[in-house]
């Protein structure tokens, strides 16, 4: 049992670190749109 929660503790991380990266993509794609449409500069 112990062996099996380890495991689950390990394989989270990479997990999480995909989640985050794929909502600071959605955020800067969102972003992107808007200010191409707005004829604006992201920078």
């Amino acid at each position: 049992m112990e062996s099996v929660l380890l495991t689950a503790y390990v394989l989270i991380w990479p997990l999480l670190a995909a989640l985050v990266l794929l909502v600071i993509s959605v955020a800067f794609i969102k972003e992107y749109r808007t200010a191409r449409r707005a004829g604006e500069d992201i920078v």
